[in-house]
């Protein structure tokens, strides 16, 4: 049996934008950043990010799934969609045969874009596999975390740059929370 499940959720951001955390890796570090109840980590096992780039998801515990290898079979950065397809654990270790994930970033005007989620699935007949179990519902969640994020890098552009703070002959080394990064004696720094 053949299935798919669609969800979309509108940015408020230029599709270029959303394309840039999707379109690549960025999208695997977010996750689990973002959603570390869903995702304990997402490690690169081969590739760049394009094309044949293969990345092992290790689901946070309770998921009901132990890890997901996916592989990338198509990245398209004129039309913004990328294709993923399972290829070893998640929802293949459950008897389905095949698991694809679509992601398209859809332009809507200059200013704003849909993230369309798309999952393509296909189970064996002769098999009991319920396939009730798949759903949109953490791909709705990351595009929705995603865009948050998106909105609050725009928002506070200066997240993650440092800002340096030297008297008394030591340089701070500060992020932008005011957490110390780094303490150098500078008459250590400068005679090493």
């Amino acid at each position: 049996m053949k299935g798919s499940l669609c969800h979309e959720y509108e940015t408020g951001i230029p599709a270029r934008e959303v394309w840039k955390v999707y379109g690549g890796l960025r999208l695997g570090e977010l996750f689990q950043q973002l959603l570390p109840d869903l995702c304990e980590k997402v490690e690169l096992d081969e590739g760049d990010g394009g094309v044949g780039t293969v990345l092992r998801v290790t689901f946070a515990p309770g998921i009901g799934m132990e890890y997901y290898k996916e592989k990338f079979t198509k990245i398209d950065n004129e039309n913004y969609v990328k294709e993923a397809m399972g290829v070893e654990g998640g929802v293949l270790d459950l008897g389905f045969l095949s698991h694809l994930i679509r992601l398209e970033i859809l332009p809507k005007g200059d200013d704003s874009s849909v993230i369309r989620s798309t999952i393509e699935y296909e189970t064996d007949d002769k098999q009991d596999v319920d396939p009730s179990i798949i759903s949109t519902d953490a791909l709705a969640m990351i595009a929705e975390s995603v865009t948050k994020y998106i909105k609050d890098q725009h928002n506070n552009p200066v997240e993650g740059k440092r800002i340096i703070i030297i008297c008394n002959k030591i340089i701070l080394i500060l992020d932008m929370n005011l957490h110390v990064v780094l303490i150098l004696d500078m008459v250590t720094y400068i005679i090493h």
